[in-house]
């Protein structure tokens, strides 16, 4: 199944919420993530310009996205990017195939 990894940053309106009562967000995000067809790898928060790091398995990124679009539409995040990661053996056979359709490509002009 598919990786990818999701970086955000909280609300105001979260990070109030933990203030006032502090917990463990990974369960619940487990849980939204099984709803949306997906499942929890690692959960981290983080410190930098980011609050938040996910790594989940998910059939596409449809199911990944829908899992993020929850949380948001609630108002526990106020930005998120959805990355897809691929294994070092996954990029391999990309290489593959691009150097396999190289000599197809000629650059516009020549």
């Amino acid at each position: 199944m598919p990786t990818f990894i999701v970086q955000g940053q909280y609300s105001r309106e979260a990070i109030k919420g933990f203030v006032a009562k502090p917990h463990d967000r990974r369960e619940v995000v487990a849980k939204v993530l099984e709803a949306c067809g997906a499942t929890l790898k690692e959960f981290y928060v983080t410190s930098g310009e980011n609050d938040f790091l996910i790594i989940l398995e998910a059939p596409d990124q449809e199911s990944a996205v829908s899992a993020g679009l929850t949380a948001a539409a609630a108002g526990g995040i106020a930005h998120a990017s959805t990355q897809r990661a691929w294994t070092g053996a996954e990029f391999r056979k990309m290489c593959e195939k691009a150097a396999a359709a190289a000599p197809s490509y000629k650059l516009p002009g020549t």
